[in-house]
């Protein structure tokens, strides 16, 4: 390879980023991890946690040790899915620098710790911030709309919501996670229907949770199923 081509592909590898959109859900709220910048550009805004890969890894692996490196999560333990490629002259004003956003889910995951130049790390209600686009630095609030798109959808379609949940949960945690993500109560009679009629989206446990008013609630476990056939909708939820 000509040596001036091989360092011009050198600095074009330096100028791929990866971003993180990490959701869960606390106290009934969608909220999504973000980190104080602690160094510019943007320096004191919030954003997303990533930033650069290095030559030697793939983007997964960068986008884990990104994680840990920001937040001091273990990105090994969950499940991370590219998003999209975002790379608008502009987005980044230390020049054209390429990010590849990833997507997780998990269930009420731990406080993070902000570290190296993320002064500080914490999970922050995501309807809040779709009201207060400008919070974000770069271009993080487009990739977070996108990424709770992305999830939107793909509760249509799929048993993912159970991601969210522990290992056993009622019917009412699962549907709080529907109306948490989807931004809308649902009906609880329609639901039940709904979900119990899905051929293998939750099995019975033959347990109960004591509740403080009214009879116990069932407990459930993820199913075997991993698409709804047919999908629930939200126009039709």
């Amino acid at each position: 390879m000509d040596d001036r081509l091989e360092r011009s592909v050198g600095v074009e590898l330096s100028l791929v980023t990866v971003d993180l959109v990490i959701f869960t859900i606390r106290e009934d709220a969608l909220v999504v991890l973000l980190v104080e910048r602690g160094a510019e550009p943007y320096m004191g805004r919030s954003a997303l946690p990533g930033g650069r890969v290095r030559t030697n890894e793939t983007l997964a692996e960068g986008a884990r040790r990104e994680l840990w490196e920001e937040t001091a999560i273990d990105g090994t333990r969950l499940h991370l899915e590219q998003l999209g490629a975002y790379g608008d002259p502009g987005r980044d004003p230390r020049g054209r620098v390429v990010t590849i956003a990833y997507l997780a889910l998990g269930p009420d995951l731990p406080a993070p710790v902000g570290g190296t130049d993320a002064a500080h790390a914490y999970w922050a209600p995501v309807a809040a911030l779709l009201g207060e686009p400008g919070k974000l630095a770069f271009d993080h609030a487009r990739i977070l709309e996108d990424a709770l798109e992305r999830i939107r959808g793909t509760l249509e379609d799929t048993t993912v919501a159970t991601v969210f949940c522990p290992d056993v949960f009622t019917l009412s945690d699962l549907r709080g996670v529907y109306e948490a993500v989807w931004g809308r109560a649902l009906d609880p009679s329609n639901f039940r229907r709904k979900i119990t009629k899905a051929e293998g989206f939750v099995e019975p446990t033959g347990e109960q949770r004591p509740q403080a008013t009214g009879r116990p609630a069932a407990l459930y476990r993820k199913g075997s199923a991993k698409r709804l056939s047919p999908p629930f909708l939200r126009s039709a939820s």
